[in-house]
């Protein structure tokens, strides 16, 4: 090995938005807001947490002390770690490590066998947990929709109860209430044997979302705090729009996005110092012409990868959104927009990446998107994945050896590198056009909706104990 001084080495690409020096000017207009501004909480034991605290309290309007934000953001845990159903630790939320899954409550999904939009029903949960569980790419479950066929109050238990038993990747999840929370909590608790053991394995993170600009409602903040008293991981997670619920400018919806996280941070860290959090949201544009807020726009990029330099700033976990379009239909420009998307989020080092699967700016969901995104993730991990540079691969000797004119296909070198060194889709197709003629020319909408149905029909997630299930429907059935 040569020998070499002051060697700097990148292993990965490098990108961000902003520069240190702006995200201190973007800290420091988060601070001003947060202080000038404040927040609205419509919750009165939030209101009296915050005003023991030091907080400025008139009526349900709270102005935060610089040093107060700046408290919770030192006393917030900087990696949260999250565990499959058996208890193994799989997802790292820490530094720039990256994991990506799909999205929940959609109010339309794709059927994958009649193509037909309709509205969601319990079993397709069930089916979207399936198709998560056997997809390399996709690290944990999020719904996919929310059912029209079980109790509405308490969908989003069943829906918990689909993804439980049908995968053992790890998931992210939402809840009406507080209530709804803990007996989501309970479902799990009988899996992993008892609270502290979900604390110490958590396989199960929670999010809750405030409403833009500034506003808490009642069971937006409580559920943030049950998850903090029971010291499991929770995300508190925007949606601001430019020109909507956020100023037109990407920098000043960062700052709202910002702003309203540390809301609920400092909340969350009042109720138990050191509980584990993750910032983010959905921040993008609101479209002029459509009303929409756009889940493909390039500034929706932007603001995310922007969203996690404030992240990374504060070293905090980051919850980022990507592989999603406002295409109606697994297109090419659902195949742009999720591809811009899942690079962009994977280039900022963002931890949590969900909403793989959402069509039509979040109001549909599609397993053939999924599907699709799961080839389009493994193709940009091996873009952020780099080139390694050091003696074995610069192979300068293996080059010598070769020399003008001749081949590399049968050195060994090649044998031991073109694996490590050569991503392989498994959907994308590099056949020779011979090939694919004589495979039916199948085009890659047709070859993702075949695949998205083989693992419907023929993949066996691995089952809960017959004990452990039986105790979970208990709780489900009580619900009601």
């Amino acid at each position: 090995m040569k020998k070499r001084s002051n060697y700097v080495a990148n292993d990965t690409l490098q990108f961000s938005v902003f520069t240190e020096s702006q995200c201190n000017e973007i800290h420091n207009a988060t601070l001003e807001i947060l202080e000038s501004v404040g927040a609205i909480y419509h919750d009165e034991e939030t209101i009296e947490i915050l005003k023991k605290a030091g907080a400025y309290v008139d009526g349900n309007r709270v102005r935060f002390p610089a040093g107060l934000v700046e408290w919770a953001i030192r006393t917030s845990p900087s990696r949260v770690v999250l565990c499959d159903r058996n208890g193994s630790r799989t997802m790292f939320l820490e530094d720039h490590k990256t994991y990506f899954g799909p999205g929940p409550t959609n109010t339309y999904t794709l059927d994958p066998y009649t193509g037909e939009k309709r509205f969601p029903e319990i079993s397709d949960c069930y089916r979207a947990s399936k198709v998560i569980d056997a997809l390399p790419n996709i690290d944990f479950q999020m719904d996919m929709g929310t059912p029209r066929d079980v109790p509405t109050e308490v969908s989003d238990v069943y829906l918990l109860e689909a993804m439980l038993t049908n995968s053992t990747k790890p998931i992210v999840h939402w809840g009406y209430t507080a209530r709804n929370y803990q007996i989501m909590i309970d479902m799990c608790v009988a899996i992993a044997g008892s609270l502290q053991e979900l604390q110490k394995n958590p396989f199960i993170c929670l999010y809750s979302e405030p409403s833009s600009p500034f506003v808490n409602s009642p069971h937006a903040i409580q559920k943030a705090i049950f998850m903090a008293r029971n010291n499991l991981p929770v995300i508190y997670t925007p949606a601001p729009s430019c020109g909507g619920t956020a100023p037109a400018t990407l920098a000043g919806n960062v700052v709202v996005s910002n702003a309203e996280c540390l809301a609920g941070l400092v909340v969350c860290q009042l109720v138990r110092e050191g509980s584990p959090f993750i910032m983010g949201g959905v921040p993008s544009i609101l479209d002029m012409k459509s009303m929409i807020l756009s889940y493909g726009a390039p500034e929706f990029d932007l603001l995310h990868a922007g969203f996690t330099d404030m992240a990374h700033y504060y070293k905090i976990p980051m919850f980022s959104t990507a592989g999603c379009t406002d295409s109606k239909a697994v297109d090419q420009q659902a195949a742009i927009e999720a591809t811009s998307s899942c690079l962009m989020a994977a280039l900022s080092g963002a931890n949590l990446i969900h909403d793989v699967g959402y069509m039509e700016y979040g109001a549909t969901s599609s397993l053939d998107l999924l599907v699709m995104s799961d080839d389009i993730i493994g193709h940009v991990r091996r873009i952020v994945e780099g080139v390694k540079v050091d003696e074995d691969t610069l192979a300068v000797e293996v080059i010598k050896k070769v020399g003008p004119g001749n081949q590399f296909l049968t050195e060994r070198h090649t044998f031991e590198h073109f694996k490590k060194e050569t991503w392989r889709p498994a959907i994308i197709n590099r056949q020779r056009f011979d090939h694919w003629v004589n495979d039916g020319r199948k085009p890659l909408g047709q070859v993702v909706n075949e695949k998205t149905r083989g693992i419907i029909e023929n993949h066996e997630p691995e089952k809960l104990p017959a004990d452990i299930q039986a105790k979970i429907k208990a709780i489900v059935s009580n619900t009601q």
